[in-house]
């Protein structure tokens, strides 16, 4: 590997990504590898917005938002309108997952109670049948 550019099989073992990812990230034009005959190589500019597509990804943004994000890099070398921006996207993301995770809490302690009323019934069929 030089320091300069990486391989499919590169990116794909530092990344934890299968060649298929990355195709499709370039598919998706979030990723510009250079391309040599039928050879990609990606470069750091590459290497920095993949690790951004996957934390992005991680954090659930759309890839849409990802792109809009990055793409708002690409305009302006200042990053403060992309800091700013991603800063309202995380905002609302974490906002939107806050929300799932109280939903989701209360749909455990729903199902919680469930079993143990099936538990309790259960019981109450096995003692009467004795």
């Amino acid at each position: 590997m030089t320091s300069d550019v990486m391989t499919i099989r590169e990116m794909c073992e530092a990344f934890d990504v299968t060649p298929r990812t990355l195709r499709f990230y370039e598919s998706k034009e979030l990723l510009f590898p250079i391309r040599d005959g039928t050879r990609r190589l990606f470069t750091r500019r590459d290497r920095a917005r993949l690790k951004l597509i996957l934390r992005g990804k991680r954090f659930g943004f759309s890839l849409e938002e990802i792109r809009q994000l990055l793409d708002l890099y690409d305009r302006d070398g200042t990053q403060e309108v992309q800091l700013l921006r991603t800063y309202q996207v995380a905002r609302e993301r974490l906002d939107q997952m806050e929300r799932q995770r109280a939903e989701l809490d209360e749909a455990i302690a729903d199902l919680k109670e469930q079993l143990a009323w099936g538990e309790e019934a259960l019981a109450a069929f096995r003692r009467a049948a004795e």
